[in-house]
């Protein structure tokens, strides 16, 4: 069984993430600087090599000025009903 932040449903999450900052009209420097971060922190969760924890998750969703439950609620809409972890 393939790790979790490999997965399928993973995928989702991060394009989701992607698609929102694009949507924002933010670089992964701006998000970067907006949660005070460096600029690989974005490249690495957005890439999968780093998974986001919920409270990070939060803190991304805000940066992007987006709706932390209403992002998450795009996610779970494209997620199978069965999902591996």
């Amino acid at each position: 069984m393939p790790k979790s932040v490999f997965s399928d449903a993973y995928d989702i999450l991060l394009q989701e993430l992607v698609a929102a900052r694009k949507e924002a009209g933010l670089t992964q420097v701006e998000l970067a600087e907006r949660i005070k971060r460096p600029q690989p922190f974005v490249s690495y969760f957005e890439r999968g090599e780093r998974r986001l924890d919920l409270i990070e998750f939060v803190a991304v969703s805000r940066a992007l000025e987006v709706d932390p439950a209403k992002l998450f609620a795009r996610i779970l809409k494209r997620l199978p009903p069965n999902i591996a972890i």
